[in-house]
């Protein structure tokens, strides 16, 4: 009777172990970011909205759609097994692709060719869908890599597929998203195996294209403009760094625990340029101090740890890879969005996650969080796998 119970109690545990249980942890953070975000997008634009006899909550409303938005498509593809992408992955690339090349002969938006107007005032930002496609696609290229080394083979058709949708996204002109897709190509890169040695010619040939587009005058004015302005950024005040200039001041006016919700002059006289989109890290640190900024990166750094604790975790090195992907993509954004804001960072016009206003981003970002957590909830013990504990 003894054993029988011990089998029991066995069993009960091994069924437990497979429900497919999301990963709460990691919906709280992005549910709190998200409602954050709407209360700083109010808080940016109330008295401005307000001022020219518009709805004060017009901002606000928006951005609580795009968050419900963001909600729904976390649930859907927390639901979708992650598996299920590879047939459907060359549908889905060249789609993208389709959607990049379309973009390009759409009416411009403030000098740049990015969005798709879809009905409900709703620009999708194909660039933004893109991240996500090229993290499935280079995870589904890759993990069938040896874990001793890489063929060149292999990572050749990885550049590629990061290659297309790169000079399409340049000819936007895009250079953050760019910037973003070289260097998750590379951390997934690293996690899929490859050896030093092909890192070091890959980083190798990224620093003469670098060079070759500065020297052949490929890149717009301004965003010359802003990696100079980045390396010296006591000229322009009023020009180039007017944008860094007041972000500083805003952040520095909160001091240690803030200057209060909707207390903060630089947000409420809106002093910041583009502090609903780029700049809204300038809110936080005005209004809610270095405790409130504190607590946003800790945050930041929890989703990540968690993200990375998943990858570890996951059954397959497929669901691996997707998930070292989302982690750089992630930690990438936050690091030069809020580096933007202090000046250890040139403005690049990345959005931070789940806080800035904008649907296309946030939608995909709360996309590829799903996608994450269905390897997480694909984790649990079946025939012919090994159960990771976390």
């Amino acid at each position: 009777m003894a054993v029988l119970g011990r089998s029991a109690a066995r069993v009960g545990l091994l069924t437990d172990r497979r429900r497919p249980a999301p990963d709460v942890v990691m919906f709280v953070i992005m549910a709190a970011m998200l409602a954050l975000g709407v209360l700083m997008v109010y808080s940016a634009t109330r008295v401005r909205l307000e001022t020219i006899g518009e709805d004060p909550t017009g901002a606000m409303q928006k951005q609580l759609i795009f968050a419900a938005g963001a909600l729904v498509a976390f649930v859907v593809t927390s639901l979708i097994n992650y598996h299920e992408y590879r047939n459907l992955l060359p549908f889905i690339y060249v789609g993208t692709l389709g959607l990049l090349v379309y973009v390009l002969f759409t009416e411009p938006i403030a000098n740049a060719q990015r969005w798709i107007q879809l009905p409900f005032d709703f620009q999708l930002q194909p660039s933004e869908v893109a991240k996500l496609v090229i993290i499935l696609t280079l995870a589904m290229i890759l993990a069938p890599a040896p874990e001793e080394g890489m063929r060149w083979q292999r990572l050749t058709a990885a550049l590629a597929v990061v290659a297309i949708p790169s000079y399409l996204i340049f000819r936007q002109p895009d250079l953050g998203t760019m910037l973003v897709f070289g260097f998750m190509t590379l951390v997934v890169l690293f996690a899929a195996g490859t050896t030093f040695r092909q890192l070091l010619a890959l980083i190798g040939a990224g620093v003469v294209g670098i060079v070759a587009f500065w020297q052949l005058e490929l890149l717009k004015s301004y965003q010359v403009a802003r990696v100079t302005s980045f390396l010296d950024q006591s000229q322009g005040l009023r020009d180039v760094n007017y944008n860094l200039n007041q972000s500083q001041i805003a952040i520095g006016s909160g001091q240690l625990f803030g200057r209060g919700l909707f207390q903060g002059t630089q947000t409420e006289l809106s002093y910041v340029p583009a502090q609903t989109t780029d700049f809204i890290f300038t809110a936080i640190g005005e209004q809610l101090g270095f405790v409130g900024a504190a607590i946003v990166v800790v945050a930041y750094a929890l989703l990540l740890w968690r993200i990375l604790r998943i990858a570890i975790g996951a059954s397959d090195r497929f669901g691996s890879l997707i998930a070292v992907g989302v982690a750089g993509m992630l930690m990438f954004h936050v690091f030069i969005n809020i580096g933007m804001t202090i000046g250890v960072a040139p403005v690049t016009g990345l959005p931070l996650p789940f806080i800035s206003a904008g649907g296309t981003a946030m939608i995909v970002m709360a996309a590829s969080l799903g996608v994450v957590n269905s390897v997480w909830r694909d984790r649990s013990p079946v025939p012919g796998r090994e159960y990771v504990p976390l």
